[in-house]
């Protein structure tokens, strides 16, 4: 009995798993995407400054904007691209499974009885073929002279 509820609470926990609200990216799949900060995207050079009061709201507009849309956008179609991605990759994990995998193993399987085909015909059509035009050209001899 303890062993089934070991099993139940192991298939339980791979569904209902903490998540690690603080790192977001555990396994770093977005460190190549292009993280866009103010000073990525406004910059002023020497010698051309707006009023330091503008260059902070610019810097706070931006910055709330851009947290602000990200939830709002998260909020609004995160979910159904959750659902969508979620659907998406268990057709893929079940095409897998049911469909490509088994295939590759009727193609080895099959591809093998080929092969040991292909293999007989060849040791028994042509290796005596070339064996035996081998024997008739081997008593070719080139001699090569250099005239002037």
């Amino acid at each position: 009995m303890d062993n089934e509820s070991l099993n139940e609470k192991t298939m339980e926990d791979v569904h209902t798993k903490e998540i690690d609200l603080v790192n977001r990216d555990p396994k770093h799949i977005n460190d190549d995407v292009v993280k866009v900060d103010f000073e990525d995207v406004i910059a002023e050079p020497a010698g051309t400054y707006s009023f330091d009061g503008v260059w902070k709201a610019s810097f706070t507009t931006f910055t709330v904007t851009k947290y602000w849309c990200y939830r709002l956008l998260t909020a609004l179609v995160g979910i159904p691209l959750a659902l969508i991605w979620g659907i998406f990759f268990a057709i893929l994990s079940f095409l897998h499974i049911w469909a490509v995998v088994p295939c590759v193993k009727s193609y080895l399987i099959e591809i093998h009885c080929v092969s040991r085909v292909y293999s007989i015909c060849v040791h028994t059509f042509c290796d005596p073929l070339f064996e035996a035009m081998g024997k008739c050209l081997s008593s070719i001899r080139i001699r090569t002279s250099k005239e002037v």
